[in-house]
């Protein structure tokens, strides 16, 4: 059974060697780019399953990359792994409003870098596979195995958490959830995220659903749920 295929966008020739070195092993297809526009090219090319993208990158950087592959019809759900130096709240939580997936900053492990690298792929594979529940609420509907979202009948684009998000919310309408209860029902124990970003996706969440974001609502003290 082939593996997936991995592009890897990384300008250091030494990190690029070790990245690819250890995805090889494991059995994984590898092709690489050493600036953000080669990795674009490469994406439309190649139409890889998943990307690892450093965040600084000479030219276009690592976060314009990320922002077109999510804003693009037929990339959108390609999954994104940040890999940077850029250890900085404020950067991460840009990455994962942009739609990445994960982040892992330098220096990491190999070990760890393939741990995660699973991680990701096989949420992707759980949201193709099991996820073909339909919700409605109020004037939003949800279709989980299509990855649609409309309000009152009109298409509406979420990342990759945003929808995530809503699906869990929507599924459990009056039901209060914490904020690290919504990390870890969207991305499980495995994966780094903090609090504020969740706030970050919300904010997003309730603008892109217009007046229906008011149906999201904000527990003081706890977290947010879905109006009943």
């Amino acid at each position: 059974m082939a593996k997936e295929k991995i592009l890897v966008v990384e300008d250091d020739k030494d990190i690029l060697e070790l990245v690819n070195y250890n995805l090889t092993r494991e059995g994984y297809e590898v092709v690489t780019a050493k600036t953000g526009e080669e990795g674009l090219h490469r994406v439309s090319v190649e139409n890889p399953d998943l990307i690892i993208l450093d965040l600084m990158l000479p030219g276009m950087d690592g976060l314009d990359v990320c922002k077109r592959v999510k804003s693009g019809k037929e990339t959108k759900q390609t999954r994104i792994v940040m890999l940077t130096a850029k250890g900085e709240e404020s950067d991460i939580v840009t990455g994962l409003e942009l739609g990445a997936d994960d982040y892992i900053t330098k220096p990491f492990s190999p070990k760890v870098l393939v741990a995660r690298i699973r991680a990701v792929l096989r949420r992707q594979t759980a949201d193709e596979l099991e996820k073909e529940d339909v919700v409605t609420i109020h004037d939003i509907y949800v279709h989980a195995g299509r990855h649609e979202v409309s309000v009152g009948g009109k298409s509406v684009d979420l990342t990759s958490a945003e929808f995530n998000i809503l699906y869990h919310l929507a599924g459990r309408p009056g039901w209060v959830f914490t904020r690290n209860q919504i990390v870890e029902a969207i991305h499980g124990d495995d994966y780094s995220v903090t609090e504020r970003s969740v706030d970050v996706h919300i904010v997003g969440l309730r603008k892109k659903l217009g007046s229906s974001g008011k149906y999201i609502q904000t527990v003081r003290g706890v977290g947010y749920k879905m109006k009943e």
